[in-house]
């Protein structure tokens, strides 16, 4: 059995420590939020954090979490996180989505960028870019996902 946080609360899973946290989360707890994309940590679809860090969940084994804080896509947009609220809330404002299937990712790689900042600090479109840079939209809406993040930004200011 390995033990995990996920979300806040204590899991055991019986799964092998190499299963990548990806399908513990899927298939094991029911967390579909979080995306399959690529399976080779190049599209960021599958992102979830891991101590607050933005992590590729589709190559991270659930040995190498264990006694970690895993948080994922539900935890972030369910209400109770300050930071996720204000990136849902400007995603809503820009129309980021459209066909929606990366951004789970984009919205968890995302807050984890947010979340790093100094408090007030208003990242530059390139600072944006680049902490965004690992999430791969097939649709092309990078300039409404960077003038969300920006919104997002200025709403936690």
């Amino acid at each position: 059995m390995t033990p995990l946080l996920v979300n806040g609360r204590a899991q055991s899973l019986d799964v092998d420590p190499s299963t990548p946290v990806l399908w513990a989360l899927r298939d094991s707890l029911g967390l579909t939020g979080t995306k399959f994309g690529c399976g080779a940590a190049l599209c960021g679809a599958c992102t979830v954090h891991v101590d607050g860090q933005a992590v590729r969940s589709c190559v991270t084994p659930v040995g190498s979490v264990e006694g970690k804080r895993i948080t994922t896509i539900e935890a972030v947009t369910g209400g109770g996180d300050r930071v996720g609220k204000a990136v849902r809330d400007a995603w809503v404002k820009h129309d980021v989505a459209q066909c929606g299937y990366c951004q789970s990712g984009q919205i968890m790689s995302a807050t984890a960028f947010l979340k790093s900042l100094p408090k007030g600090a208003q990242p530059s479109a390139t600072d944006i870019d680049s902490a965004m840079a690992g999430n791969i939209c097939r649709c092309g809406a990078y300039a409404r996902i960077r003038a969300a993040v920006a919104d997002a930004a200025r709403t936690l200011a």
